[in-house]
């Protein structure tokens, strides 16, 4: 640490997602102290990262929460030994992923992921028995197979014990940090992804969780980001050999700690969280429940200070990780630098899929899946994995187009152009082609969205933050923002008949 240099108190943050976790301690600094011009800065390290890889236990997909737990307890650890006195802990995490407590305590179970094929078919179901236009009124939700109103669906169906035997449901990261703290809390921006949170209302749904069979007693009332849960327990502090640190309830939905961190200039902006799966939405004063919104399959979730996003989910980048990791079991292995590499040779706007089939949401195989949608829709099938990382990437952008495009026709707003946040954004060939297929810059940055605007929240909670407009300056001093601006009017042409071809495709395999 240089002397010129003025540390403030630190906090920790985890931010768990669907391949990996990573822990950051955030440290407010000045580098000139006792000068009052002096730039204020957010200084990020990582101290500790993990895979998150999920366990097949034989016909039902589980995220391996043990494993979870012992990796942020090694990262609290970690954090301590390379010399931080962080004040404070919080942890975001993937929406809609819950655990059961027995009266005693203890889990039931391992929790299932939300790719887990339990819940397939139960959209339909639910949607025929309770009316879509009901559903969505008191949910403000896309209809997803994997929220959580369908995996405890699911769960009456299949007759498990497990729903007779909880008496607490707990999100993934308020699992987290009641292993930590003993304390049994919901988080406001997690509530909002189960589908049995009434936005309208502002309160958990019990009329419809009792027509489905649900007990609405094991759900605890939600509190907001920003909340203090409690502090390590003795037995952590003794087992990790740390002093008590506060844990704080960040906005722990991963997308909605990400949308804090959007270093935008105008109250209205849209943004995309590009990671394994992409969210694109914007922020807005209330939830917007109207029929439109329906039609267009988007949803509201909670954010900070009371806020909603309304936002669509969007793929992601799981369709690339996932050729990524079948050609490596067929003894192709690729780095995602040297597909991308590839993919700038392929020739561009070839073959195009909709991102957003369901049948990419799980197959045994992603190529052959991709080559099977292709044939059905009579298009060249890729022949390279250039060309397979090129049609996935460009499908991406233009998917990307559509909802920004229907965003504006929901909100009656015109976006100058897109923020990019998370780790997508480090495959600059996507950004590229995100400012062609939409026709407006991108702004790509920071990458670790989630993680600063978990930090954000802590350092509001503990004081050193008046409030978050004054983070997202930190935010704008820290990080570098890359801009990235369409092309020439030739490659304009090529991109809107692209998007024509783009939205056939969605139509022709609809009928």
């Amino acid at each position: 640490m240089s002397s010129e240099q003025q540390r403030f108190p630190c906090v920790l943050a985890f931010d768990l997602g669907a391949s990996s976790g990573r822990a950051f301690v955030g440290e407010i600094i000045s580098e000139h102290p006792g000068d009052a011009s002096s730039v204020r800065k957010l200084k990020i390290t990582e101290v500790h990262r993990f895979a998150n890889v999920p366990v097949q236990i034989g016909g039902h997909l589980h995220w391996d929460t043990p494993m979870l737990l012992r990796e942020i307890k090694a990262g609290i650890r970690k954090a301590f030994q390379a010399g931080y006195r962080p004040e404070s802990c919080a942890i975001d995490t993937w929406g809609v992923d819950f655990g059961l407590l027995d009266r005693n305590g203890e889990l039931l179970g391992i929790p299932y992921h939300y790719r887990d094929r339990q819940t397939e078919g139960l959209v339909e179901e639910v949607s025929a028995q309770i009316g879509a236009e009901r559903l969505f009124r008191e949910s403000g939700l896309q209809f997803m197979p994997f929220n959580t109103l369908y995996q405890l669906y699911a769960l009456k169906k299949a007759g498990s014990p497990k729903l007779d035997l909880a008496e607490t449901l707990l999100l993934t990261p308020d699992l987290l940090n009641y292993f930590l703290t003993g304390q049994r809390v919901c988080e406001f921006t997690m509530a909002t992804t189960t589908g049995l949170y009434d936005p309208g209302r502002g309160t958990w749904n019990s009329a419809l969780m009792e027509e489905l069979g649900i007990p609405s007693e094991i759900f605890p009332d939600p509190v907001p980001p920003g909340t203090v849960i409690g502090e390590l327990t003795a037995e952590v502090c003794a087992e990790l050999g740390v002093p008590p640190i506060r844990i704080i309830a960040a906005a722990s939905h991963d997308t909605e700690s990400a949308a804090a961190a959007v270093p935008a200039d105008s109250p209205a902006f849209a943004y995309l969280v590009s990671g394994t799966w992409s969210l694109l939405g914007t922020q807005m004063a209330k939830p917007l429940l109207t029929p439109a919104v329906l039609e267009r399959q988007f949803s509201n979730e909670g954010g900070v200070d009371g806020t909603y996003h309304l936002l669509k989910n969007i793929m992601g980048l799981w369709i690339l990780q996932e050729c990524k990791r079948k050609w490596e079991q067929d003894g192709e292995a690729y780095s995602f630098a040297e597909l991308v590499q590839l993919a700038e040779q392929a020739k561009p706007l070839y073959t195009l899929i909709d991102p957003d089939d369901l049948r990419f949401m799980n197959p045994a195989d992603m190529p052959e899946e991709i080559r099977a949608y292709c044939r059905e829709t009579s298009q060249p099938v890729p022949d390279s994995p250039g060309a397979f990382t090129r049609c996935i990437l460009e499908s991406l952008a233009l998917r990307y187009r559509q909802v920004l495009e229907q965003a504006e026709e929901l909100t009656g707003s015109r976006f100058a152009g897109l923020h990019m946040v998370g780790g997508g954004i480090q495959n600059e060939l996507l950004c590229r082609l995100t400012a062609e297929a939409i026709g407006r810059p991108v702004w790509a940055g920071p990458v670790e969205a989630s993680t600063i605007g978990n930090l954000l929240v802590q350092l509001r909670a503990g004081g050193w933050l008046t409030d978050l407009q004054e983070g997202l300056d930190l935010v704008k001093a820290s990080f570098p923002i890359q801009v990235y601006e369409p092309e020439s009017e030739e490659h304009r042409a090529a991109w809107t008949e692209a998007y024509t071809r783009f939205e056939r495709l969605g139509r022709s395999m609809k009928c």
